[in-house]
Parts: structure tokens; sequence; C-alpha cells
């Protein structure tokens, strides 16, 4: 989308409607099809009009533009977005991108004052403009998609807040915790990515009109109205940076992948927890699909889809940092190169995110299966540690060296440490008495974490509530 300032018109001998006189040939069947990329970026057609509209109003009311021309480019470019939006315009390769197939519809509408709306412009600012409209409403989607996912988060922990499962480290038992404590961790890690994505709307909200090729414009333009007009915080301090660079682009597809991570991760212990060998949740029809030649199988495609997903949002970050990464400025047409992996991002982390809200409503969580999974793996084991230290004064290092014993016992005895005899226990350590059997039942086990963002129920209570207040 790089850019000659000139409007359309047919030149001598035959030469390209776009370039007007510089060329006298039109350009060849296959650089038509790698130069256009109106097959992709049409989708920034109603950005793309509104700054239109917001420079010629900026045009006439420097007196740059007279008025009839101005109210004949508004009213043509009010009519374009009509036909847009109904499906009757005729979108065309050889006028290549959104800028010229709009201003060629404007040219049959209204005439040569169509010619007019490109004074003071470049398709260099025109694009990054329409880009940054974009990606902001795009942000503000995103955000507001991420947040009804917490709000399904943060119902099933208040109902989950004390239904007992294995807490895990390298997949291996290690503490009791409860299912709202596990779920409260992604609302926070879903916090972060909101966060991310509201620093990245704030840094793009700079309004690159007037930027024009690269060097800025010789016309008495007013930036500020323009900027205010399309509901930037200010113009584009520099017209070199501002038509070169994506780095606002980059920042939305690094916090992209880093939230479609999140899902990734909530995805795969889905699929895990939906296994026979875990057993802990049963996703309902809408998200599950079967076998063609195993009848019995309920598949979790859904999550697994979530979760391969992630790898084209963190493709298309890599893609476009490959792009940028050696170019000189100012504007280069690799940077065209920026939208279908933009798009393709945008458009895979908001079916992620929507499936994995679905899924997180419907899902039917066995509290049973997970109980008694928490009573497997001496997940009680630490209590124990940290009742000897407690109760009976020793060192942590020693108490974790008589439960690791004690663990052993355990193990060679084929029972959980709840199920040792308290003569087995005390012939690994005499000061051992019946207390010691209190710690290490699950519900006590669970309650008795109770330091801030612990996973005991009333913690995770104080969480939910605390979630409500900074993100719904």
């Amino acid at each position: 989308m790089n850019d000659t300032g000139s409007h359309r018109k047919t030149g001598p001998g035959g030469s390209s409607a776009l370039w007007g006189g510089r060329f006298s040939a039109e350009p060849g069947e296959v650089m038509e099809r790698i130069n256009a990329s109106i097959d992709f970026d049409r989708r920034l057609y109603a950005h793309d009009i509104g700054a239109s509209k917001a420079h010629c109003e900026m045009l006439v009311a420097c007196g740059i533009v007279g008025e009839a021309d101005g109210e004949a480019i508004l009213s043509g470019l009010d009519r374009i977005l009509a036909e847009i939006e109904s499906g009757t315009f005729a979108f065309s390769r050889r006028r290549e991108d959104i800028h010229m197939n709009v201003e060629a519809r404007l040219t049959e509408l209204i005439g040569p004052a169509a010619g007019r709306l490109h004074t003071a412009r470049s398709r260099n600012d025109q694009v990054a403009t329409d880009l940054r409209l974009w990606l902001r409403d795009t942000i503000d989607e995103a955000d507001a998609a991420l947040r009804g996912l917490q709000a399904v988060l943060v119902d099933r922990a208040e109902e989950h807040a004390a239904s007992a499962m294995p807490g895990l480290t390298h997949l291996q038992a290690a503490q009791p915790i409860t299912l709202g404590h596990h779920l409260l961790a992604y609302v926070e890690m879903l916090g972060r990515d909101r966060g991310r994505l509201a620093d990245a709307r704030r840094r793009l909200n700079e309004c690159p009109l007037g930027a024009a090729a690269l060097a800025g414009t010789p016309y008495p333009i007013d930036r500020d109205r323009t900027a205010a007009a399309l509901g930037f915080d200010r113009p584009a301090a520099n017209a070199l940076d501002a038509v070169s660079d994506r780095d606002f682009v980059l920042e939305f597809l690094a916090a992209a992948a880093i939230a479609a991570s999140h899902l990734s991760r909530l995805g795969e212990e889905l699929v895990l927890w939906c296994s026979a060998q875990f057993g802990f949740v049963r996703l309902g029809d809408a998200f599950t699909t079967g076998s063609s030649i195993m009848p019995q199988k309920r598949n979790p495609d859904a999550a697994e889809l979530v979760r391969a997903k992630t790898g084209r949002i963190v493709g298309a970050l890599t893609t476009l940092a490959i792009v940028m990464k050696g170019l000189p400025l100012a504007y280069s047409k690799d940077m065209q190169e920026d939208k279908e992996p933009l798009f393709d991002a945008v458009d895979t982390l908001g079916l992620a995110v929507s499936a994995m809200t679905g899924m997180m409503r419907d899902a039917a969580f066995d509290t049973g299966a997970m109980r008694e999974a928490a009573e497997k793996g001496f997940v009680t084991a630490t209590d124990l540690a940290d009742w000897l230290v407690r109760e009976r004064d020793m060192p942590f290092r020693e108490a974790h060296r008589v439960t690791g014993a004690l663990v052993k016992c355990a193990e060679e005895a084929g029972c959980d440490l709840a199920d040792l005899p308290l003569e087995a226990l005390k012939s690994v350590e005499p000061g051992l008495t019946e207390e010691v059997y209190d710690v290490l039942d699950i519900d006590r086990a669970v309650a008795a974490r109770n330091s801030p963002g612990g996973t005991a129920p009333e913690r995770v209570l104080d969480g939910v509530r605390s979630a409500r207040e900074r993100f719904l």
C-alpha cells in the first residue's frame, strides 16, 4: 500500500489508471496478484471511510477544499459505505486496496471533485490510520470477550470454593487445593492479558493522518482537529515514524500470543480432566465429538483446538516480527504483509475465547472424583511437616526428613499417611500423637492454608469478591 500522492486517472498511451503518466503499460498478471491487498484489507472499509470523512472535514475547515466539493465527497463516502454494507459494492483487484477501491467509486459517483480528497495525505498515513482505528476497536472487543470469560470463571470459582482437588506440580500430586482456587488463577492471568491489551491500546492511540508519505505536507492542515475527530489522544509526533512502524501491531500480537498461551494451558487441563484417568469434568455435546470407529468416545476437541490454535497466533507474531526486522525507513511494500497475520490472529483469538467461555460455562465437575484424587499421593505430607515445626519446634529440614520417612513407610504398607497406625508413626518420630491425624485430613489441610491468596475456602471467596471488583 505504498503511495504516489496522485488520484486515479487514465494516462496517455494506455498507462496505468493508478500511476498516471509515469508508466506506459499495465502491471503484469502476476504483479497484480502479488501486489493487490483488497482480498483481505477490505475489512478496513468502515475505518477507511471514517478517516476519509474526518480528513475531508478538516480540509474544508482549513480552506484547502471548497465547501461544495467537501459536501459532495462526504455524501459520496456515505453512499459507498451503504453499498459495501449492503453487499452491492464491486471490489476490484486492479484497484489494489481498499483505499483505491473507495476512491475509484467516489470518482464514479461525484466526478473530478473526488480527486481533492487525497490532498495533504498519502496512502502511507491513510493505511496507518485505518489500521490503528481498526485495531483499537478490535482491542475493545477482545477485552470484552476476555472479561466475559473471567466472569464465567469467577462464578464457577464461587460455586466450587470448597471443592477439594489435588494441586499438582510436575503433574504429580503436591498439595490439596480447591477447584475455586484453581479457576481464580486463570482469572488473574486473563486480568493481566487485559492489562497488556489496554497498554497497547493506549500507546497506539496517536493519529498518523497528516504525516502524508513520510515528511508531512506543505498544506496548512489541522492535525489536532483530525485526531480529535477520530478519537485519538493526539497526532503522531513524527511523520516518518507514523508511517513506517508497525510496533503497535506487534505489541497487540504479543499480548494476544500470551493470552492464547493461557487459554492453551486451560485447554490442556480440560483435556486431562476429561480423561478416564482423571475424570474430573465432563464436557457436554456442544463442545465434544465422537469417533468414527470407537462408539464410546467423547473427545474434548474444542479444548484441543483451543490449545492448537495458539500456534497460529504465536506464528502471526513471529511472521510480522520477521517482516519488520530489517526494513529501512520509511514505507516499504513489505509492510503490506502486516494485515493477514493480524487479521488471522484476531479471528483465531476471538474464536478460542468464545469456545473456552462456552466450555467453562457448561462444564460439569465431578467433585467426588476430584476429592478422591486429592486423597491420594500423600498430598498432606507438607501439612505434617508444618505441624512438626509448629507443635514440636522442629527445624523444617528435620521435619521434612521425618515426613519423608513416614511417606516411605506408607508406601511400603500400601496405604496413605492417614491410614498408618499411631505405632507406625511413632516408630519414626516418637513425638507424634493422635493430633497428627487431624492435620492429615484433606478439608482441614485446605482450610489451614488461610494466608492471603491461599486455597482456604474463605480466601477463595475473598478472591471472588476481589475479582468482581477489579475485573467485572
